[in-house]
């Protein structure tokens, strides 16, 4: 009988902004890797995750969300999301079951189109959604591009993710393991705990702040006791901004700092001392060397 051959590829995750690429990445993996919040253009990089099981190794990169840029961070995202469609095995369209059809999602398909490797086609979030309306949805989808493949799923309550990660097994070409089997992401350390505190940052602020923050980690060691302190600084472009993430009394910058604590200590499975500084950095998202120092640099996965 002839021993079943290994399979692996990449597969890229797009969409619009807050559709829940991010949700759908950490179903899959198992574990939080990528930073979630309601808030759109939450995701900045390519955030890969590492799928692996006993007769395939699937790496998935959840991009940041297609949308119209505003400044050169926004570029840069566009960017990101564009070049992870470039040499991947499958394309993953993931799309709102609840909110109709709208202009990104057209331009998106357009974009699609001139893709060379197969799309399929996620609808997610049937969970809000009756049953009955889904083939009404499938057909608008249908009308726009021919995918190659469209599965109705939920990210969130985990509906038809399993089904949905055999048909990509099925699909990949034999190939070899890139990564060992208990990695879950090509990031960092470094990366994902900042994208923990960012994370933080987005769900405790609101209006400008959000788009405006970034994090960088400056050191993490383990000091004679055992304990790792991580030492972070949160950049803003203005000092209004400053005040409103230190808070009255420094309460909000603790509250962010408690809370992005639980995740990274989850994430390194060890006890954490976490230092937060806040820094103004005018105009930060326009600037490429800020840009560069900041972590938003391309990368090439293949």
């Amino acid at each position: 009988m002839k021993e079943k051959q290994f399979k692996s590829g990449f597969v890229a995750i797009v969409g619009r902004p807050n559709v829940g690429k991010s949700t759908l990445l950490n179903r899959i993996i198992g574990q939080k890797i990528a930073i979630m919040s309601d808030k759109a253009q939450t995701t900045r990089n390519k955030i890969q995750g590492v799928y692996t099981d006993k007769e395939s190794q699937i790496i998935f990169m959840d991009t940041p969300g297609i949308h119209k840029p505003k400044h050169a961070l926004g570029e840069f995202m566009i960017d990101a999301a564009y070049s992870a469609l470039k040499e991947v095995e499958v394309v993953l369209f993931l799309v709102n079951a609840s909110e109709p059809i709208g202009r990104g999602d057209k331009y998106i398909i357009e974009r699609l189109k001139q893709v060379k490797a197969p799309v399929y086609l996620l609808i997610n979030k049937i969970d809000l959604v009756h049953p009955d309306a889904l083939l009404d949805i499938i057909d608008t989808y249908k009308s726009e591009m021919d995918f190659a493949q469209i599965i109705p799923i939920s990210a969130l309550q985990g509906n038809n993710v399993p089904e949905m990660i055999e048909i990509l097994k099925n699909h990949l070409p034999e190939g070899p393991q890139y990564y060992p089997a208990d990695q879950v992401t090509d990031h960092p350390e470094y990366f994902v705990v900042a994208e923990f505190i960012r994370e933080k940052v987005l769900q405790l602020t609101k209006e400008e702040i959000p788009h405006s923050v970034a994090v960088v980690v400056d050191q993490m060691q383990r000091n004679e006791q055992g304990k790792i302190h991580v030492y972070a600084t949160i950049i803003v472009e203005r000092s209004s901004q400053k005040g409103i993430i230190i808070g009255k009394g420094g309460r909000l910058l603790k509250e962010i700092g408690t809370r992005a604590r639980r995740d990274i200590e989850a994430l390194l499975n060890d006890k954490i001392y976490l230092e937060l500084w806040v820094k103004v950095q005018k105009d930060w998202r326009d600037k490429q060397s800020y840009l560069n120092d900041y972590g938003y640099k391309q990368k090439d996965y293949k």
